[in-house]
Formats: structure tokens, C-alpha cells, sequence
């Protein structure tokens, strides 16, 4: 079976007033159609770099990328992408947010009442349908990036990309939406490539956790094949010997192998 995604001996540099800066190296990565990947690693080894070549919004200095056997040249409707910052219009209720996106995609072909069908089921699928009607500074931290996954949801993506989407966020909440993300990509099937700075939750949530070698010139150090039946419990887990080996296997190669080369 073709991968998915098929990135392909990739390289990026950045021009700088003392020569070219390279911030990514020979990187190789097939991901299947389906899969859930998280990219972890130190500040600077590249992480967000990839997910901005990957989304299209930069163009790699060597190598190629494919999606769904067609090249990556630049931004398209077949990647959703939800940031950090949840990046909502504050004029706009949660509803329109979300349809600003819906238009965009399926404006040209599609009815305006299939778009609103489409928006409302995407907010049912982040179980938001009471907040509809409320603008963005109405609703909680939680809440705004419910809807940054419902709109990107909304366009029917080939591929989601998360770059730390609840790295702002308290713990509390940062747990319950890990656990919505479970159970939203359990219910869509959707591939996800997801940047974090946690630990806990690159295990939790993948497939497969892809280790960071420091930059610069970083690349895929090593690749972990998370073996958790899903869906998956935190609580459950807790004590799980598989996942705390898992963990432990994540913790040893950014603070034992990582930070040795760095020294």
C-alpha cells in the first residue's frame, strides 16, 4: 500500500545575514492513511518547520512531499490546520467562523443551506451546538479551540495538522480536549500530524511518536510505534506497563541522547 504521505528526502534553509541557516536535514517519513503522528522534540529542532511544509505554507530547499500520491506545492483545502492560537475573527460567532471556512471550500458548488448543514455538524462533532451563537470573547480557552478543530474538521480534510493546538491551555482542559481529539478522529478516521512539547500526550494520542534530533540541521532520530489498543484510557493507562515504557523510551532519547549531543 502507497503511503499517504510521503515526504521524501527533505531539506530546509533559511537565508540569514551570516549564510544559509539549515533547519531541517535529510528527512525521510511515510505516513499511512489514518494514522495519528505526533513530532516531538527540543525548542528549535524543527518540529513546526516540517508542519509548515508539510500545510504547503513554505517550499522545501531540497526533496518533495506528497500527499495522497499528488505533490505539495502549496496551501489547499486537502490540509486543515488548527494553531496554538486558535486564530478566530472576534466579530464573528462560533458559527460563522466556522462557515467562513465551509464557504470557502464547497461555496462553488454547494447550496447555502448544505454549507450551513455542514458547519452545524461539524459543531456538533466538538459538542458545541450550544455555544453557536456566541462570539469568540464569550467562550472559554477550551472552547475557541474546540472551534479551530471544528473548522478545520469542516472542510473535509485529507489531512488535519496540529501544531501544539492545546499547548496554551490549562491542564484540566488540556486533558478533556485530548480526550474529544480521540474520540473526534475515532468517529472521522481523519490522519492527523500533530506538533507537541508533552511527553504524556504524544504517547497518549498516536500511532507512531517521531523523535527530533536537536537543530540546527535536525532531522527524524528515532521513531516509536505506540502499541495501545484504542481507544484509550488516561486513567487506565496511568499504570499501564506498556505505556510507561513507551514514555520512558520518549523521556530517554530528549533528556538522555538528546541533551548528551548538545553537551
Amino acid at each position: 500500500m502507497d503511503p499517504y504521505l510521503k515526504i521524501e528526502n527533505v531539506g530546509m534553509s533559511f537565508d540569514t545575514k551570516k549564510g544559509p541557516f539549515v533547519a531541517l536535514r535529510d528527512i525521510h517519513l511515510e505516513i499511512n492513511k489514518g494514522e495519528f503522528v505526533t513530532l516531538i522534540g527540543h525548542s528549535g529542532c524543527g518540529k513546526s518547520t516540517l508542519l509548515n511544509l508539510i500545510t504547503g505554507l513554505n517550499t522545501p530547499s531540497s526533496g518533495h512531499l506528497f500527499l495522497s500520491g499528488r505533490q505539495i506545492m502549496g496551501p489547499g483545502p486537502d490540509r486543515g490546520v488548527v494553531f496554538q492560537n486558535h486564530s478566530l475573527l472576534p466579530w464573528l460567532t462560533c458559527f460563522d467562523n466556522v462557515y467562513l471556512a465551509v464557504e470557502r471550500v464547497f461555496g462553488g458548488s454547494e447550496p447555502k443551506a448544505k454549507l450551513a448543514e455542514r458547519t452545524r455538524h461539524a459543531l456538533e462533532l466538538v459538542h458545541l451546538t450550544d455555544a453557536t451563537d456566541k462570539r469568540p470573547q464569550e467562550i472559554s480557552g477550551g472552547m475557541k479551540q474546540r472551534v479551530g478543530i471544528a473548522r478545520a474538521l469542516a472542510m473535509e480534510p485529507k489531512l488535519l495538522l496540529m501544531d501544539e493546538p492545546f499547548g496554551a491551555l490549562d491542564a484540566l482542559t488540556r486533558a478533556r480536549l485530548q480526550d474529544e481529539l480521540m474520540r473526534i478522529v475515532a468517529e472521522t478516521g481523519s490522519t492527523v500530524v500533530m506538533v507537541t512539547h508533552d511527553v504524556d500526550e504524544a504517547v497518549l494520542l498516536a500511532d507512531r511518536v517521531i523523535m527530533m534530533t536537536n537543530g540546527p540541521a535536525a532531522t527524524i532520530g528515532e521513531t516509536l510505534e505506540v502499541s495501545l489498543p484504542r481507544p484509550r484510557d488516561r486513567l487506565q493507562l496511568a499504570n499501564d506497563p506498556t505505556y510507561m515504557r513507551l514514555r520512558k523510551a520518549v523521556l530517554e532519547f530528549l533528556y538522555q541522547k538528546q541533551l548528551k549531543a548538545a553537551a
